[in-house]
C-alpha cells in the first residue's frame, strides 16, 4: 500500500506512519514546517515535504490520511479531495488498525499521555508483550510508536478532540479525567462528558471500564455521593455509571477516599515518590516512581490497575513503575543541579498548569519558582483567560509568551495581555521569545518551568543551554 500523510508532523499522526512505514508499506508526506521529529520520519525513510503544493504529491497512492488540523483552504487537500483519491481521517485509519485487538485505550481532558506510555511500557516489559500509539515520545522506547506484531494488546491514547475517541472499539477503556476542553469543538460541557460517554460505551462486554472515582459520565450521578464504594465485581449493578455501560467498572483514586485501586502513604524524597498501593488483592507497599510529579501519581495507578487487570505480577509491576522513564515534555527534567532545576511541560489547561505548580512546590519546597507559559488557541484562552490569571499568579515570576494559534484564526481582543491584565501579582511580563532568556538571567529562578503545547518545545533547548551557560 502506498500512504500519503497530510500534517505528518503531527504526533498522532506520524506513529501511523511509522506503524505503516515498519510494516512495509510506502509512506511519504506533508507538513507546514520542518521539526524535531519530521526529520526523524525522515532519517526512518519517509519522504516529507514542506510546501503546500500538489505537484509534489507522489503519484498511485492508495489511501490519504489527514488530520483534523488541516485547514480546509489547503491546496493539497483540496487537489487531493477533487482527484477522488481515497481518504480518512487519522482517528478512522486508527481504529482499523487496532479493531481486532485487545485495544486499551486511554481518554481524558489530561493525563492521556502519561498514563498510555506508562501502560505501554508496563505491559511491554511482561510476558503479554503489547503495541502501542501514543501522544508524545515515550523516553524509554524513544518512540511514539510501539510495533510487537506477538502481542494481542495495543494501547491507544483516545483524543477527544474531534470526536475521535468513538473511532476506537475499546476491549479495555480508561477515563482519566473530565474537564471542560475543546468548547469550539463541544459547545459546552454537558456535549464533552456525553462524548465520554459514548467513548465507555463503546467498551467490550467481556473488558472493563477504568473510571477515575468521583468522575461521573451521566448527569444523574451528580447528586450522588461521589465517595460511595463499591467493590468493581458488583460494580455494574449497584453503580450508575456502570448500570448504563457494558462492562464493570473499575474505580481509582489517590485520595484517602477508598476505590478498588488506590495510593496510600505518599511520599517524596530526594525528586523520587514513593506509594502503597492498595489493591482488590491485597497492599504492594513501597512502590517507586523516579523524578516525576506528584500527579503522576494518579496515572501510575490507574496504569497499574490496567496492568494488574491483564495479569501482571506484583515483580513485573515493580519493576516497570520503577524504571518508567517519563515522555518528553511531560515533567521533563532538562537540567538538576544545586544549583537550579529546569522542568519542561506540555500542560496548557489550567487544570494541569495548576498540577505542575503543585508538583513542582511539592518537590522543591521554599525554591524561587520562575514559570514560562505560552497560550495555546485564541478558543482557549478566551474561554479560561480567568482560571489561566489566578493559576499564573501563583508562581513567583510568571513570563507570558503570545498566543501559539494552532489551526485558529485570530479572536478580537483576545491575546496573551488578556491574561496578564487579570494576573493578581506584579511579578509578571509578556515577552517575545526571544527575549526569554535575558529576562531570565535577570530573574534568578531556583527552579524554571516552560509550560504549553504549542511552539514553545523549539525554545527548550535555547533555554537550557542559556542556563547551563550562567551556572
Amino acid at each position: 500500500m502506498r500512504y500519503y500523510f497530510l500534517g505528518i508532523g503531527g504526533i498522532g499522526m506520524s506513529a501511523l506512519a511509522r506503524y505503516f512505514k515498519q510494516r512495509g508499506d510506502e509512506v511519504s508526506g506533508y507538513d507546514r514546517t520542518p521539526s524535531d521529529l519530521t526529520r526523524a520520519l525522515e532519517k526512518e525513510g519517509i519522504a516529507v515535504h514542506y510546501d503546500d503544493d500538489p505537484s509534489q504529491i507522489p503519484i498511485a497512492i492508495d489511501l490519504v490520511v489527514y488530520t483534523p488540523a488541516i485547514p480546509a483552504d489547503n491546496k493539497e487537500f483540496q487537489y487531493l479531495q477533487a482527484e477522488g483519491v481515497p481518504m480518512k481521517k487519522r482517528s478512522e485509519v486508527l481504529g482499523d488498525v487496532t479493531r481486532n485487538k485487545r485495544c486499551i485505550a486511554v481518554a481524558g481532558t489530561h493525563g492521556k499521555t502519561s498514563t498510555s506510555s506508562m501502560i505501554a511500557y508496563l505491559l511491554s516489559n511482561s510476558s503479554l508483550g503489547c503495541s502501542a500509539f501514543l501522544g508524545g515520545i515515550a523516553k524509554n522506547f524513544d518512540s511514539n510508536v510501539v510495533i510487537d506484531t506477538q502481542s494481542e494488546y495495543v494501547v491507544v491514547e483516545a483524543d477527544e478532540y474531534d470526536r475521535s475517541f468513538l473511532q476506537l472499539s475499546p476491549y479495555f477503556s480508561v477515563i482519566t479525567s473530565i474537564d471542560p476542553d475543546h468548547l469550539d469543538i463541544y459547545g459546552d460541557y454537558e456535549h464533552l462528558r456525553e462524548a465520554f460517554a459514548q467513548f465507555a460505551g463503546k467498551t467490550a462486554a467481556e473488558g472493563k471500564v477504568f473510571l477515575k472515582n468521583g468522575v461521573s459520565l451521566f448527569p444523574d450521578e451528580e447528586d450522588e455521593d461521589e465517595h460511595e464504594h463499591h467493590h468493581h465485581h458488583d460494580h455494574h449493578h449497584g453503580d450508575s455509571s456502570a448500570s448504563k455501560l457494558p462492562a464493570p467498572v473499575v474505580s481509582y483514586t489517590v485520595s484517602g477516599v477508598e476505590a478498588d485501586y488506590y495510593a496510600w502513604n505518599v511520599r517524596s524524597s530526594r525528586g523520587n515518590i514513593y506509594f502503597d498501593l492498595r489493591t482488590p488483592q491485597g497492599v504492594i507497599f513501597d512502590m517507586e516512581l523516579r523524578h516525576t510529579s506528584l500527579y503522576n501519581v494518579e496515572n501510575a495507578v490507574v496504569a497499574a490497575a490496567v496492568a494488574m487487570e491483564c495479569g501482571l505480577s506484583e515483580r513485573e509491576l515493580r519493576y516497570g513503575l520503577k524504571t518508567y522513564d517519563g515522555v518528553r515534555r511531560r515533567f521533563d527534567y532538562r537540567l538538576e543541579s544545586k544549583e537550579l532545576v529546569y522542568i519542561d511541560d506540555y500542560a496548557h489547561h489550567p487544570r494541569e498548569l495548576a498540577a505542575t505548580i503543585e508538583s513542582v512546590r511539592y518537590l522543591y519546597p521554599g525554591k524561587r519558582v520562575v514559570g514560562i507559559f505560552q497560550p495555546h488557541l485564541y478558543s482557549r484562552t478566551a474561554d479560561f483567560a480567568d482560571e489561566f490569571a489566578k493559576v499564573l499568579s501563583s508562581l513567583d515570576e510568571a513570563i507570558l509568551l503570545p498566543i501559539y494559534p494552532a489551526r485558529e484564526k485570530p479572536i478580537p481582543g483576545v491575546s496573551s495581555g488578556m491574561i496578564l491584565r487579570k494576573m493578581d501579582t506584579m511579578s509578571k511580563y509578556l515577552v517575545s521569545k526571544d527575549q526569554v532568556t535575558e529576562l531570565l538571567e535577570a530573574l534568578y529562578p531556583d527552579v524554571v518551568l516552560t509550560m504549553g503545547a504549542g511552539d514553545i518545545d523549539r525554545l527548550v533547548p535555547v533555554i537550557e543551554q542559556a542556563l547551563k551557560d550562567n551556572l
